[in-house]
């Protein structure tokens, strides 16, 4: 792809399903898109069918993008494995080597491994890892970016028979709360970082069973990219931190009130697998920083000038993991998850 004059989206886990959809509709609204996951291919291959049934491991990125420039867009693919924060940073330097105005994220990738614990808290940490390796970029651009993570609003009943499973994206969600609340903060008035999850399941390689097509969404054209381009559109102070399902942001953002086009047959109402209502995660102490200690926390990581309050000997900081030691002795420690989040070790 050459250097495009449009806005780039780098969207992570498009080769099939939902993310391949949603790329191809984001390429048809006018966006440039690097293509991002692992799974390549010859897409110029006369002797199997183009293009590739999009649930099928025969659409890759390749495919995909090849799809998109038929139709008459501007695509580009980069390979990654998510799992791998190294090739995380490769493809963010790939993708701002194609395009250096990439101003917009999106992440739908699908991991699979035969271990169970796998998505435990892997999700979250290859989300912030990668959001980490975009941070650079975005200063450069001057803090002017979206961020979409595909991730659940935080309600009790999501938990029950998949708690492994509910950690990785429960704490994707809590990355959405977390640097939304860090850039507001920080006046970074045009950053926006938004989750949003389907309220009713929509047609996959993981609902192929003939008994619930009733209840599924079609994925061409899907509701889905719909929600995420209005969120893509809208004010940065809208959506940032938003937490949503793709048909109530619809309805409440947009007006829409007939979703009968996007039922995958026609004339039935897909059952809504979301709750109704979701539970409101404010306090009445939302905007309080708290103990006097977090707040001097926070300025130990901004001033290269210690408090003469707190004088410790010196201050030790290995990656993330920052220690205050007196006289050798360590007293305590902690994580901090972006600038200015804070919690004990």
């Amino acid at each position: 792809m050459a250097k495009s004059s449009k806005q780039v989206v780098l969207l992570v886990g498009g080769s099939r399903g939902i993310g391949r959809q949603v790329a191809i509709d984001l390429a048809k609204a006018g966006y440039a898109i690097v293509v991002a996951a692992k799974s390549t291919s010859n897409a110029y291959d006369n002797s199997k069918p183009f293009p590739p049934d999009p649930n099928s491991p025969q659409s890759t990125i390749s495919t995909v993008v090849r799809e998109i420039k038929e139709a008459g867009g501007d695509a580009a693919e980069v390979t990654v494995d998510v799992r791998d924060f190294a090739s995380v940073e490769a493809m963010v330097a790939k993708t701002i080597e194609v395009s250096p105005n990439c101003s917009l994220s999106t992440s739908s990738p699908g991991l699979r491994h035969q271990k169970k614990d796998i998505r435990t808290d892997r999700c979250a940490r290859l989300q912030l890892g990668r959001h980490l390796a975009c941070l650079p970029h975005f200063e450069a651009n001057g803090w002017k970016a979206r961020v979409i993570v595909v991730s659940p609003p935080i309600y009790s009943r999501f938990f029950r028979g998949k708690t492994a499973y509910a950690m990785g994206k429960v704490g994707m969600s809590i990355l959405t709360k977390g640097l939304a609340m860090d850039w507001t903060r920080e006046g970074k008035k045009d950053m926006a970082i938004t989750s949003i999850w389907p309220a009713s399941a929509i047609e996959s390689g993981a609902t192929r069973e003939e008994s619930i097509r009733h209840d599924l969404r079609k994925a061409s054209k899907t509701i889905y990219s719909d929600a995420i381009l209005a969120m893509l559109r809208a004010p940065a102070q809208d959506v940032n931190g938003l937490i949503d399902t793709d048909e109530d942001y619809l309805r409440e953002r947009e007006g829409v009130t007939d979703f009968s086009k996007y039922s995958l047959i026609p004339g039935t109402t897909p059952r809504r697998i979301m709750p109704a209502e979701f539970p409101d995660l404010t306090v009445a102490e939302q905007d309080d920083e708290g103990n006097p200690f977090f707040a001097l926390l926070r300025i130990m990581t901004t001033e290269t000038k210690l408090p003469t309050a707190v004088p410790p000997r010196r201050i030790r900081m290995t990656g993330m993991r920052m220690a205050q030691t007196r006289g050798g002795k360590r007293e305590c420690s902690w994580w901090s998850s972006s600038t200015n989040g804070y919690t004990f070790a």
